[in-house]
């Protein structure tokens, strides 16, 4: 695809810049010889008032001498005999054959004469004795004067027009195949047996598309896997129940060998179950790794716990608001994990604001993490490093009453949950006027330098937006 792309680029581009680049270049030849003619024309002018006053050779002579290209030997005049004694005069240079001057003068306009090395504008001009000529000489490289550089840069030109076309071909190709052998990659991956593998949902809209529905699929095919051999361990464990009477029964039977093959029999096939049980939790736990590799689109989880939560809001009376949740916005969190966490967040608005409490969520998506902000109208918290910690819940949103039937969860799921991606959370004052809790969820584990930068940097936008909405608030 890509080289297909820089293939029909390079061919459009070429004849685009053939089809305007050589009638240009024809102009550009033409326009060179009317200049060098114009010039030849005019400098047969400066001599046709000379012409008309007089026609002694010593005027004439000098007026040639005086002429731009005079001195240069490429103007001549021919003057027809004054009388029936007189003789015809030839002043200057003469290159044009007689017959060519005598048709010029007999015609009685301009005409261009072709002679070695050039050509040469014959010009008549009506004297007393009968109609002179003014030969001026145009030779060949004036014809031509500056036409070989004007081609060069015209060349020049085409061929930086079509490198560039090249150059953005092959930059949209990549954007477009870059996408779709990602996409082809994970579906090895995934055949192969790596449950984790997610495509970036980038691209092209068609290519965003099919890495969404591709990430879809892989997450219906762990969950029916996970389905499946817990399916599996759920039924080994019910065939212990009957195995265990079998194995009462066959202790039973006596000591005759009918007895103890039964009793082997029986305890071959527990340790067969056994095995079985084992494996099918081997598995799961290698399905939740898998899952919790391949994350989720906390964007999704979003809008399906805020629809959850909106119509015990639409009871309450709260104004609900939703920011950035619009687009895929995938995190290396499992989903379940993310759903527990901002359960827990609006839980508490709910529980710790009045009724009638404005709250909001709030997603920014940066190069290298991810931020949920969750915040509230009511009156916020009065000790935040202490909600944090595990055994307060938060009740009464004030000191004295900290610790009050905590359940020890809360913002402590949280806070586990952004710490195992490299993340933080915060608390503090939201634009609303209530708390805000502020859940970092790093991309790349918390990776130093140049992304600890970034890191730092849209903290420091989020809280300069927080302070001027503030400011505006109030």
């Amino acid at each position: 695809m890509r080289w297909a792309l820089v293939k029909v680029a390079l061919a459009v581009t070429t004849m685009v810049v053939v089809a305007f680049a050589v009638p240009l270049g024809l102009v550009v030849k033409e326009l060179a010889r009317d200049r060098a003619y114009g010039s030849a024309e005019r400098q047969a002018a400066t001599i046709g008032p000379v012409l008309a006053i007089t026609t002694d050779r010593t005027q004439l002579e000098r007026a040639v001498a005086s002429a731009e290209t005079g001195a240069g030997g490429r103007i001549g005049v021919h003057v027809p005999a004054n009388g029936s004694n007189g003789k015809p005069a030839e002043i200057g240079a003469r290159r044009a054959a007689p017959a060519d001057v005598a048709a010029a003068a007999r015609l009685g306009r301009a005409s261009i004469s072709p002679v070695p090395g050039g050509s040469s504008l014959l010009q008549p001009t009506a004297v007393a004795s009968g109609v002179a000529v003014v030969e001026v000489f145009v030779p060949d490289a004036a014809l031509t004067n500056g036409v070989t550089t004007s081609w060069a840069v015209l060349a020049a030109v085409g061929l930086a027009l079509v490198i560039g076309s090249v150059a953005v071909a092959d930059r949209l190709g990549t954007r477009m195949v870059r996408p779709a052998e990602r996409l082809a990659d994970a579906a090895h991956d995934l055949g192969r047996g790596k449950l984790g593998v997610r495509v970036p949902e980038d691209g092209p809209k068609e290519l965003r598309l099919a890495a969404a529905a591709f990430n879809a699929m892989a997450d219906q095919v762990v969950q029916l896997l996970a389905n499946e051999r817990e399916l599996a361990a759920d039924l080994s464990h019910r065939l212990r129940t009957p195995l265990t009477v079998l194995r009462l029964n066959a202790a039973s039977l006596g000591d005759t060998p009918d007895a103890d093959q039964t009793r082997a029999a029986v305890a071959q096939l527990e340790r067969e179950v056994d095995q079985i049980i084992r494996t099918a939790r081997e598995q799961q736990a290698h399905t939740r790794q898998a899952a919790a590799a391949a994350g989720c689109d906390a964007a999704e989880v979003i809008r399906e716990r805020m629809a959850f939560w909106s119509a015990l809001a639409e009871d309450e009376g709260r104004t609900v608001r939703v920011a950035g949740a619009d687009r895929p916005v995938r995190i290396p969190v499992a989903r379940p994990d993310l759903a527990a966490a901002l359960d827990a967040m609006l839980g508490n608005v709910f529980r710790h604001t009045p009724e009638g409490t404005a709250f909001a969520v709030d997603v920014h998506n940066a190069e290298d993490a991810v931020i949920v902000l969750v915040s509230d109208a009511g009156p916020g918290i009065a000790d935040p490093d202490a909600a944090l910690r595990r055994g307060w819940s938060g009740g009464g949103r004030g000191p004295t009453e900290a610790g009050q039937g905590s359940t020890g969860l809360g913002l402590d799921i949280v806070r586990r949950l952004a710490e195992s991606t490299g993340g933080d959370v915060r608390l503090g004052r939201s634009v609303l006027g209530g708390t805000e809790v502020r859940v970092w969820l790093a991309l790349d584990g918390g990776r130093a330098g140049n992304g600890e930068r970034r890191g730092h940097r849209l903290r420091r936008t989020l809280g300069r937006r927080g302070r001027r909405a503030a400011r505006t608030g109030s």
